[in-house]
């Protein structure tokens, strides 16, 4: 007898009952029909369609923008031992491949991939061989061109509902205007389709705007009257050392989060937030996504974000376990003045796009006509400083150019060093008789990691490897590196670094397809 959705949320999430309107949209999407779900940050969007999937049989593709968003998702489908991958930026051909293979043999239950992945070939010829259970679109305001977040991208889900005629597809989002909400169905070819609406009003959060000359005195002041924990935004990475360094100064408890500090610092400042051994966090807007801390008592922004939907989001992450919590902006004389230049400086001439776009090609040896969805690290510094060009005309330059379709900038995530043995279990055997050096290090991997080496990429941790065997750690590297060479095992060592894509083949600059009107 199949699980019914109570038991389902019961045995994976331990949740004893659903959140306000993830029944009825679940039923929704059970029932074969399109469906839309508008619900508030914290309001348990996933669930939506993640229990609906694991009542049908077959994959689950997951269309997500953010590659931080899919890794979070999957390491927390992962916790809870249900079979989920993801597909990014990230990741080589060959380990595309084999998580494809494993979609199409039915060893896993939820994919998650970018939208960019959608239309390529090997991505469009594996599809057509899995049984889908469900097609989930997640930030799907991203669709609409009166978003907040366009992303062209997205106009090319509808292609894959058409490979995917009889499968029904769920969209979420947070917030979306009736004119978004219109758009989203059309773009997404929704049949005739229910549309789920929470009120986006949260009765237990107070949302307030303070003017003031002293912002720092009045945010001790607000965290002296108001226990619990806090986050604190501020826009840039040199503020959120100062402000900590400032609160710590007078007895306050703060940790910072960046995406320039290493994955170790922001995983150790963000443990001991939310395991309460600090109070306060000062974090620029790179905090909070897939943080799920329900006891958040106060957000305070000290400085504007860009839009109201921004805002939305991270005042939100307050009072998630329903009992009364504080938004608060602090309104310097400036700040307004301030954010319209922003919007101005977000805005570089065509000349711009069109000379960061050349460099960016001279940076990395792109050919006209190559480099389509091939990931590169980036580091903005170095960057800069080769063609003499400011660190904030290339971000705005960058970010332009991703809306216009033509490249993506993923900022830092951790990704740990992985290993797959490329050969049988017979060819290892013999390459360990030929070369019994290397036996020690083939052993620990296959002890440590198991059998699964052989049929995708593990991760691993050199560290530890380096341990069992008594041995130190750039030996163990020298070793994988030596028996990658040899074609004995696909090594990927670890990285951190901002990754860059050209989403279309390479353009030369002079004929960037821009919307210059736009």
């Amino acid at each position: 007898m199949e699980p019914t959705i109570h038991q389902i949320l019961q045995r994976y999430w331990q949740y004893p009952a659903f959140r306000p309107l993830q029944e009825e949209i679940i039923q929704s999407v059970l029932a074969g029909q399109d469906t839309l779900a508008l619900l508030p940050t914290g309001g348990g969007k996933s669930i939506c369609f993640q229990v609906p999937a694991l009542v049908r049989e077959g994959v689950c593709l997951v269309i997500s923008p953010l590659i931080a968003l899919m890794k979070d998702q999957v390491e927390q489908l992962q916790k809870r031992h249900i079979a989920a991958v993801a597909i990014h930026s990230g990741l080589n051909k060959h380990e595309i491949d084999i998580i494809l293979d494993n979609c199409v043999f039915g060893k896993v239950k939820f994919l998650y991939l970018s939208p960019e992945r959608i239309q390529t070939a090997i991505f469009q010829e594996r599809v057509k061989r899995m049984r889908v259970a469900l097609l989930a679109i997640d930030e799907a305001h991203c669709i609409s061109a009166w978003g907040y977040d366009f992303r062209p991208a997205y106009l090319q889900i509808a292609a894959l509902r058409e490979l995917l005629p009889a499968v029904p597809s769920i969209a979420l989002t947070a917030t979306a205007t009736e004119l978004v909400k219109k758009d989203i169905q059309e773009k997404l070819l929704f049949r005739k389709s229910p549309v789920f609406q929470q009120s986006f009003a949260r009765a237990n959060l107070s949302y307030s705007c303070l003017p003031t000359e002293d912002k720092t005195g009045r945010l001790l002041g607000i965290l002296k009257n108001v226990a619990g924990s806090a986050i604190v935004y501020v826009r840039s990475r040199r503020q959120t050392v100062e402000i900590a360094k400032w609160l710590h100064a007078r007895g306050v408890a703060a940790g910072i989060y960046h995406a320039g500090l290493s994955f170790a610092e922001r995983n150790k400042a963000q443990q001991s937030w939310i395991e309460n051994k600090t109070r306060v966090i000062v974090a620029t807007n790179a905090f909070g996504m897939g943080i799920d801390k329900p006891d958040v008592r106060l957000v305070v922004h000290l400085d504007l974000p860009e839009t109201l939907e921004a805002y939305y989001q991270e005042a939100g992450r307050a009072g998630r376990d329903g009992r009364y919590a504080y938004a608060t902006v602090l309104l310097g004389p400036a700040d307004a003045a301030d954010l319209q230049s922003k919007v101005a400086e977000a805005h570089p001439p065509v000349e711009t796009l069109k000379r960061v776009y050349q460099a960016l090609a001279n940076y990395y040896q792109i050919a006209v006509g190559s480099g389509e969805l091939v990931s590169y690290n980036f580091q903005i510094e170095d960057f800069t400083r080769t063609y003499q060009l400011k660190a904030l005309e290339v971000h705005h330059a960058i970010r332009k150019l991703e809306t216009e379709g033509l490249l993506q900038l993923n900022e830092a995530y951790y990704a740990p060093s992985k290993v797959y043995f490329a050969v049988s279990h017979e060819e290892i055997y013999k390459f360990q008789v030929a070369h019994p050096e290397f036996d020690p290090l083939i052993k620990a991997l296959l002890r440590v990691y198991g059998g699964n080496l052989y049929t995708g990429f593990v991760k691993i941790n050199e560290r530890q490897l380096a341990d069992y065997l008594r041995t130190p750690e750039a030996a163990v590297r020298k070793s994988l590196e030596y028996l990658h060479q040899r074609n004995i095992i696909e090594y990927e060592p670890q990285r951190e670094a901002p990754q860059i894509v050209f989403t279309t083949a390479r353009y030369d600059a002079t004929t960037l397809p821009l919307d210059q009107k736009n």
